[in-house]
This record gives C-alpha cells, sequence and structure tokens, in this order.
C-alpha cells in the first residue's frame, strides 16, 4: 500500500528514535541533522508531515515526527511552532485527537490516495491511542507542555486507562501493555512517562491506578510482565525496565 516515498519516511523516523532515543544522538551530527532535514522535506503548508498516510493526513506521526525532532535540538525552530499550531487547529471538540479516516467512518484503501483531504467530523469522540502519540511531543516542548489545552488532553488520556479506545485501532484492552521502546505506540508505560513530564502526580487517582496496576506486573527478577514488541531486539526487556525506573523516579 505504501510507495516507495512513504516507507522511506516511516523507516527515516524509525532509525532515528533509536539513535536519539537509545544512544542519545542530536542535530550537532551531520547523520541526525540530514534525517531531520529529510522529514521536514514531508511538512506541508498547513504544518503537518504527510504521505506516512498516504495523502490523508495523521496528527499521531505528525507528532511522533516533531517529539524526535525537538529532543535532536529543534526546540526553537519556526517549522515546529507551525506544526504545534495546526495539532492544536485539528482537535476534536472534547479537546483530544482522532484521525480523520475514522471520525468520518471512511474505507482506507479508498481515500488514502485521494486528492480529497478529510477534515475530522470533531463532535466524534477523541482516540486515547491517538491523543496518547500527539502529547508526547506536547510533554517534551517547554512552551507547549504547559498550555491550558495540553493539561486537558492529558486528564482525557489519564481517564482512559485500561479501557478500550474508541476506534478500531488498537482498540482492546490488551494493548495497553503491549509496550515498546522506542515508543511508539500509547501504552502505559509510554502514557505515564507522558504524563510525568506534564506535571501530573500519584495523587491524581487514574495515575495512582496506573502506577498500582504496574507495580503488580513486576517479576521476581525485577523485570516486568508486559507483552513486548519488536522482540528481534534482546535488550528490549531492559530499556523497558529502563523507562518505568525513570516514570518512578519522575513521579517520587
Amino acid at each position: 500500500m505504501r510507495s516507495q516515498e512513504n516507507y522511506d519516511q516511516l523507516e527515516t523516523y524509525r532509525q532515528l528514535a533509536l539513535l536519539i532515543e537509545k544512544y542519545g544522538f542530536n542535530n550537532q551530527d551531520p547523520v541526525i541533522l540530514k534525517a531531520a532535514e529529510f522529514l521536514f522535506s514531508f511538512q506541508t503548508k498547513e504544518g503537518d508531515f504527510r504521505r506516512i498516510y498516504g495523502k490523508q493526513y495523521s496528527p499521531n506521526y505528525s507528532a511522533a515526527i516533531m517529539e524526535l525532532q525537538i529532543k535532536a535540538g529543534y526546540t526553537d525552530e519556526p517549522r515546529i511552532e507551525k506544526e504545534f499550531k495546526w495539532l492544536l487547529s485539528v482537535r476534536q471538540d472534547d479537546g483530544g485527537w482522532a484521525v480523520p479516516i475514522r471520525t468520518q467512518n471512511a474505507k482506507w484503501l479508498e481515500v488514502i490516495d485521494s486528492e480529497k483531504i478529510l477534515q475530522p467530523n470533531k463532535k466524534k469522540p477523541f482516540s486515547h491511542m491517538i491523543t496518547g502519540v500527539v502529547l508526547r511531543a506536547f510533554a517534551t516542548h517547554p512552551k507547549f507542555q504547559n498550555l491550558e489545552e495540553t493539561k486537558t488532553a492529558g486528564e482525557l488520556l489519564a481517564s482512559r486507562f485500561f479501557k478500550p479506545d474508541n476506534y478500531p485501532d488498537r482498540k482492546s484492552v490488551d494493548y495497553w501493555f503491549r509496550v515498546l521502546f522506542p515508543f511508539w505506540f500509547t501504552d502505559i508505560v509510554s502514557s505515564l512517562d507522558t504524563l510525568s513530564n506534564l506535571g501530573f502526580t500519584p495523587s491524581h487517582p487514574q495515575i495512582e491506578l496506573a502506577l498500582k496496576t504496574l507495580r503488580e506486573r513486576q517479576l521476581e527478577n525485577s523485570l516486568w510482565d508486559l507483552k513486548l514488541l519488536k522482540t528481534k531486539d534482546k535488550n528490549l526487556p531492559f530499556w523497558i525496565a529502563l523507562a518505568i525506573c525513570r516514570i518512578f523516579k519522575k513521579f517520587y
């Protein structure tokens, strides 16, 4: 379904995540600079990053790409601010985010390369899977993490812990416990990491619930009873353990 161009964008994002999240690379390295600029080449005049969902836009991949660019050193970049303003403009009426194709009940194969760009039905509810990914970008930026809109979206994400999503993609409750590092989708670990960066505390009932649930899943060997994705990485259990340790350190 994807063109080579779309696949190159997706794989550049994937490899950039590994280099930035695991090994601390930033745009002082010419390779990271080249990769980040390649991703910027997909930014539209509206501000989002397009082509991974064909000609339709995707708030989740747009924000995920931007999260990495911020971490790579593009915090004060005008193209980043443009993307944030676009994300704020496409929120659902409830304050979260969803993929327009889902809110319009459209069929992927019929619209993904359509010249008509679908706009969201903003009256439909937010998707916690999409909102959790988008919030990772907001939680990374010192200016946008403090917006009232960001706090509202954080409350929405917290309210959905261990509930099914409102849309078909990764709908099952089980997806809360399917984890990956670097973070990709919305799960218990990525969500708690985001909310810890947004100033949420363990006194919040939903944060207390999530932390309690996570504690109960720690094994005797100190690792965690979570479903690991992309298991070719033999060190993934330790990266997840490190991410969880960081979460508890920030909360306590």
